[in-house]
């Protein structure tokens, strides 16, 4: 599968020599380049007569240069080429670098309009009593209505309710509990909160009553692959999806966590999830992708998730990227969940710095405050 990589250091450039099977692992490739399948060979030719180098392997082919090259490149033999096969791959190059360098994609919902030209914030509430952040200190519906009204208060752009936990090892709920203890909160919210509320569910039945009481976004960890029923449910009620990458339940993720090819594989998973939301009738200007950092991802692969974000942004729709108070983040500070603000909004920062559109947090004002810098910096010009 053709695919764009940002080689940053010894260890992108062999194994992107690797990927394409080059029997020599060029140390030293640095920035963009464009892995392409071994044929057809016309598009290989066509892009070196452009100006861009192309090294072949067994497998597939590296084509180096800047993005504005690959773009203009590819462009251009999208028109040119006439082998059907070789024109389609050059039209999926040049669209891929067109979203990398492209300002990031705006995430439509059904009735509010999200803030545009900053990175958002998704601010966590659970309602579980087995929470890994918070021990379920908001499980009673009254004390989780009133903390969802203070994360938006301090700046949330929209507030993500969950009644059922996903952390290693937790086990599933009913939907008629979790129904229990999301419904409640989520109406009150939607009366109150002046922010769209999203629900944390990968059930059809659960997500259908939070739409029906106002929530906006249908957020599931499963990437659609739990609940058959759940895309159609989100479609029919014309509410916007993130679907994340995982891989397996929260019993048995973390052995799942083995990967050949880390970023060309969440890439290719990430894509079909799109492919099912887009099949089941949910419109791509409404869906958001999340790589899942912690479901079925080690820390280092959590670290080079965040390290390469940008290379998920040719998907062309916004990331959404979860690191709050997450385990990776104590395992680097030494800190339990509850004081983890610091790594947390480090990872924020990093995550918006590479392409994020969105970051799921716990503490809303504290990283809407380091995100303010952020986004000044990217801004700023000379």
């Amino acid at each position: 599968m053709l695919r764009l990589l940002e080689l940053q250091d010894e260890s992108d450039s062999r194994a992107a020599c690797a990927a394409a099977g080059r029997s020599h692992a060029d140390p030293n490739l640095r920035g963009w380049v464009a892995l392409l399948p071994p044929r057809p060979a016309l598009l290989h030719e066509g892009l070196r007569q452009s100006g861009v180098p192309v090294l072949r392997g067994e497998t597939g082919a590296l084509a180096l240069g800047s993005l504005s090259q690959l773009w203009s490149a590819a462009r251009s033999l999208a028109d040119a080429l006439e082998d059907g096969g070789a024109r389609a791959l050059a039209a999926d190059l040049a669209r891929r670098a067109g979203h990398v360098e492209a300002p990031r994609p705006p995430w439509r919902l059904p009735r509010s309009r999200l803030p545009e030209g900053r990175v958002l914030v998704m601010a966590v509430l659970n309602v579980t009593p087995d929470s890994f952040s918070d021990g379920g200190r908001y499980a009673a519906a009254d004390e989780a209505v009133e903390h969802g009204l203070r994360l938006a208060a301090e700046g949330a752009d929209l507030l993500d309710v969950g009644g059922e936990s996903t952390r290693p090892g937790s086990e599933p709920v009913s939907a008629e509990e979790e129904l229990r203890r999301t419904l409640p909160v989520v109406r009150e919210l939607v009366r109150r909160a002046g922010v769209p509320v999203s629900i944390d569910t990968s059930k059809a039945e659960v997500a259908r009553a939070a739409i029906d009481a106002g929530a906006e976004v249908v957020n599931d960890v499963s990437g659609l692959q739990r609940d058959p029923g759940l895309g159609p449910v989100v479609a029919r009620g014309g509410a916007a999806l993130c679907l994340m990458h995982m891989r397996g339940t929260p019993q048995d993720m973390q052995q799942r966590a083995v990967y050949g090819d880390l970023l060309g594989e969440v890439h290719d998973e990430l894509l079909e999830a799109l492919r099912r939301g887009l099949e089941a009738g949910v419109p791509e200007d409404r869906i958001a992708l999340d790589p899942g950092l912690g479901f079925a991802k080690t820390g280092e692969h959590n670290l080079l998730l965040l390290r390469r974000l940008r290379e998920l942004t040719q998907l062309g729709r916004p990331l959404l990227v979860g690191a709050s108070r997450k385990s990776f983040l104590g395992r680097l500070s030494g800190k339990p969940a509850a004081e983890r603000l610091t790594g947390s909004i480090a990872a924020a920062a990093v995550a918006a710095l590479q392409g994020a559109s969105l970051v799921r947090v716990h503490d809303a004002g504290a990283t809407r405050e380091a995100l303010a810098v952020v986004d000044a910096v990217r801004s700023s010009s000379s």
